[in-house]
């Protein structure tokens, strides 16, 4: 995969740059009347930089090849690329099915934005494909899937998803953010669309923000189309960015799965933990599914602390390796308490619903040594 990584996007130019050239021009000069007319058609990226970038294709064009799909596009962030998706396939009087939890950014589309414009949503227990089934309507035109879940590490089974949705003409869009194309390729199980925040291990190092989107040229078209009228494209510096960081992204997260699996392990067993949520773990109830769609785990886990609320922040406090953020991806781990994150933003009664307890910490392992990590987190404990 690595190999891939570093050489897939050699032959999109006639450039002879062995790094990635910056492309920061706004406007391009056309030749003539027919290169304009070239230039200019759907999926342009030499004509105008609110409808693509050389460097922004190039970066679309390594992670298509990474997820196995056809094209892609870059946006100015995850929520650009797929809040610009769910509007691309739907119109007033349709209706979408998503999940009970979901990156909280998905949820307040569902909940607040799709139904100003007459769409209807209904969000299922993603781990019963039969919720799926019972949820669709004649009128349902997209379903919107996320697994590993946010921040309960729920498993969608993929598979069986898809099956149902495209014998019903569904179109299927997942957020693979936290898998990564690494760990997970949801195409090969028959997701039409498959969106990345690349601000997280994509980009990898906490300094770009950026979204993509991989599906086939058709779909990218109706999408790219939507994305003009939006103005939602990429910034050509942050795909400059992310460019230099999906180079090492297998390398990367090689090390993040290494020390979420060791530290969900070593969490599992300390008396001030009530209970882990990895599903790494062979006591995640869903264990046996993410291990036959996942070949690895993922750096985030999220754990519940015994002594509640106040055990949470007094444990984030204690950390000396770990960023108090809510953000995650990075070289460098993060944690946060869930209850504070997604309390400023959804009701108790939402909040009820995605399962956090007070003292829920979410915890993104960076790439440290992974000694060093539970050493850090066990004296964190430890002081409690």
């Amino acid at each position: 995969m690595t190999t891939r990584l570093l050489h897939s996007d050699k032959n999109v130019s006639d450039e002879l740059d062995v790094a990635p050239p910056l492309h920061l021009s706004a406007n391009y000069a056309a030749r003539d009347a027919d290169h304009l007319r070239e230039i200019s058609g759907p999926l342009g990226n030499n004509y105008y930089a609110r409808r693509g970038n050389p460097t922004s294709e190039r970066l679309a064009k390594v992670i298509a090849e990474l997820e196995g799909g056809e094209t892609g596009l870059v946006f100015a962030s995850g929520m650009g690329a797929i809040s610009t998706a769910m509007m691309a396939f739907t119109k007033a009087g349709d209706h979408v099915i998503g999940q009970q939890n979901h990156y909280i950014g998905i949820t307040e589309m569902l909940d607040k934005v799709l139904p100003g414009y007459g769409v209807e949503s209904t969000k299922v227990d993603q781990t019963s494909v039969e919720a799926f089934e019972r949820a669709i309507r004649p009128n349902t035109k997209l379903i919107v899937l996320e697994t590993p879940v946010n921040p309960m590490m729920h498993i969608t089974d993929l598979k069986a998803v898809c099956d149902l949705a495209r014998s019903k003409g569904i179109v299927t869009l997942c957020d693979n953010t936290f898998a990564t194309s690494i760990n997970q390729r949801p195409m090969e199980f028959g997701v039409d669309i498959v969106m990345h925040s690349v601000t997280k291990y994509i980009g990898g190092h906490h300094d770009l923000l950026a979204g993509s989107l991989t599906t086939s040229r058709q779909h990218a078209e109706r999408i790219w189309d939507l994305s003009m009228t939006i103005g939602a494209a990429g910034n050509a510096f942050n795909s400059w960015l992310a460019l230099r960081g999906i180079r090492t992204l297998e390398l990367r997260m090689r090390q993040h799965n290494a020390n979420a699996l060791e530290l969900a392990r070593f969490l599992e067993a300390h008396p001030a933990v009530h209970k882990v949520f990895y599903p790494g773990l062979h006591s995640h109830p869903q264990h046996e599914l993410a291990a036959k769609q996942m070949s690895g785990f993922g750096g985030l886990l999220t754990f519940d602390l015994k002594g509640g609320y106040e055990a949470g922040q007094s444990f984030i406090k204690r950390l000396e390796l770990v960023d108090y953020a809510s953000s995650l991806g990075g070289v460098t781990s993060t944690a946060v308490q869930p209850a504070v994150l997604f309390g400023g933003r959804l009701s108790p009664d939402q909040v009820l619903k995605q399962g956090i307890a007070p003292g829920l910490i979410r915890f993104a392992t960076g790439i440290e040594n992974t000694d060093d990590l539970i050493v850090d987190v066990d004296r964190a404990l430890n002081g409690l």
